[in-house]
């Protein structure tokens, strides 16, 4: 949609002191009035309290029914906001304007969202209307500023292709409300998207959708949307670098199920390579041992298939920096008394001098420890050793003592802690009883935010399921509807028609007290 602006050459000096304005411009005047009838104007003149200007408005701007030739706004450095209808327009027809976040006061860039300027050719308004709520599939919270728009049945196919002349955003409770439409058959979609192009982006964008279109004939409301993140159609590497260890990262656009990586030029280095992929096998690090190469071929396999093929190159002047580090699993200051102490480096280690690894309680040197590869984790030792609560540790890992792929070597490594209290600890006994126990569900614990879940757990049949040894802190607890019995949540497909599973939450909060164990029960809605 084109839009024609002219400019102005004044000039608005910003006020100096005070507070901060926070307030969108206010509308004193319409020209004709907003929501008027047999309307015949060319000319629409809006009058506000301060001085504006128009932000993205080839992007907020639309009007419906859509014009061949769209209006002209003028409207920058002024308090006027004029609108010129360059085209002809039917007959018996209401037009809606919408400006979206396009209108800003001029110093702060106070946008007056959703504003809209109605008006009808006929004697009579289109007065029906659409409300509900959006809110996040996985979190279950409201979706602030998240597109809303209708299509109607007929011109379905321009999703995902063009923006849509009939939109609203949500406010800050998620919910959203559409004016002055006409009786037709219409689809509706809700996207949380990036670009702010008001195109649906399958790569970045969130989408929620109804899949069956509804007839709109009476007022409807509670038309209520769920956003989730589709996945990609197609796998590819989205990202290969060769990083400045020598290591090789990659990133995919897809989870893999049983993902494996060959090189394929120059084949000869293939059988040294050590590959580690992340646990949702979304990304990979390998390293080669011989780095000699000037480019290599890397063949990407999920399942034994080839799904992707990628080049990476390597300067024939690059340099590499090696030194070896170790994060840990401590929980700020403290170890969790029900765990191991936790190493993971970024190398590969191929030695560890246990003659240079010390630990000292309360300033006492203690022996008796052992620090064990871990079979789970190419990167990851477990260090063990008959921790007591209250008393203070350190572990040094002396220069030189780890020696990694490369030959690379560490600097001092110190981890200074104490083993947490086990009283600061409970468990959470939870009786689930499932509607129907033909289907499969999952039982996740959450973080207060809903942002983490903390453990998961597979629910067939009623029962009793434990979560033992948790911190205390609030926890909710949320059910999967595990509609193809694979034990994750799976998202949606909006080409498909096919919704994301269903999550239900528990509504009232489980808090874990320290040292005390609680016992709830959930019954799980059909």
């Amino acid at each position: 949609l084109l839009i024609g602006l002219i400019y102005s050459c004044a000039s608005i000096q910003t006020p100096q002191g005070g507070p901060k304005d926070t307030k969108p411009p206010k509308v004193l005047k319409m020209e004709p009035k907003n929501l008027s009838t047999n309307f015949s104007a060319k000319k629409i003149v809006i009058d506000f309290d301060e001085y504006i200007k128009l932000n993205n408005e080839f992007k907020e701007f639309s009007i419906s029914p859509e014009m061949e030739k769209p209006p002209i706004l003028k409207g920058n450095s002024s308090r006027k906001l004029e609108i010129t209808l360059q085209d002809s327009l039917e007959k018996n027809t209401t037009y809606t304007l919408n400006f979206g976040k396009a209108i800003a006061d001029i110093t702060e860039g106070n946008a007056l969202k959703n504003f809209t300027y109605v008006f009808s050719t006929g004697p009579t308004l289109d007065s029906l209307s659409i409300s509900g709520k959006v809110t996040n599939s996985l979190t279950g919270a409201p979706e602030i500023e998240a597109l809303v728009y209708i299509v109607p049945l007929a011109r379905d196919t321009i999703f995902g292709k063009k923006k849509p002349s009939i939109y609203t955003t949500t406010d800050s409770s998620g919910n959203y409300k559409l004016n002055n439409l006409k009786k037709d058959t219409y689809k509706v979609y809700a996207l949380k998207e990036k670009s702010g192009d008001k195109i649906y982006q399958q790569s970045t964008d969130e989408v929620g959708f109804i899949k069956e279109p509804f007839v709109l004939d009476k007022n409807l409301d509670s038309i209520n949307l769920k956003v989730f993140k589709e996945l990609a159609k197609d796998f590819r590497v989205v990202d290969r670098r060769l990083n400045s260890d020598g290591s090789i990262t990659m990133e995919f656009n897809q989870k893999l199920r049983k993902p494996e990586i060959t090189i394929i030029d120059p084949a000869a280095v293939d059988p040294g390579k050590i590959v580690r992929f992340t646990k949702e096998n979304d990304s990979v690090k390998f390293w080669l041992k011989d780095l000699s190469f000037d480019s290599i071929k890397v063949a990407v396999k999920d399942e034994g298939k080839a799904i992707d093929t990628v080049k990476i190159t390597r300067g024939k002047k690059d340099t590499y920096t090696r030194t070896v580090q170790a994060g840990d699993n401590l929980e700020g200051p403290e170890l969790n008394p029900f765990k191991d102490l936790r190493l993971l480096f970024n190398f590969p280690i191929e030695n560890i001098d246990l003659t240079k690894v010390s630990l000292l309680e309360d300033s006492i040197p203690r022996k008796g420890f052992t620090l064990t590869k871990d079979s789970s984790d190419i990167l990851a030792y477990t260090f063990k050793y008959p921790w007591k609560k209250k008393e203070k540790y350190i572990l040094k890992i002396g220069e030189g003592a780890v020696t990694a792929l490369f030959n690379a070597k560490n600097k001092e490594i110190t981890k200074s802690f104490t083993m947490a209290d086990a009283d600061g600890y409970s468990s959470l006994y939870i009786n689930v009883t499932v509607p129907d126990t033909s289907k499969n569900y999952i039982l996740e614990l959450v973080n207060e935010k809903k942002e983490i879940v903390v453990a998961s757990q597979r629910i067939l049949k009623s029962g009793q399921v434990i979560f033992p040894n948790y911190r205390s802190g609030i926890y909710y607890a949320r059910i999967v509807y595990d509609e193809n019995k694979n034990g994750i949540w799976d998202t949606g497909n909006v080409a498909k028609g096919i919704q994301p599973e269903k999550i239900w939450y528990e509504p009232k909060e489980f808090s874990i007290r320290a040292n005390f164990e609680r016992r709830e029960k959930i019954d799980i809605p059909k």
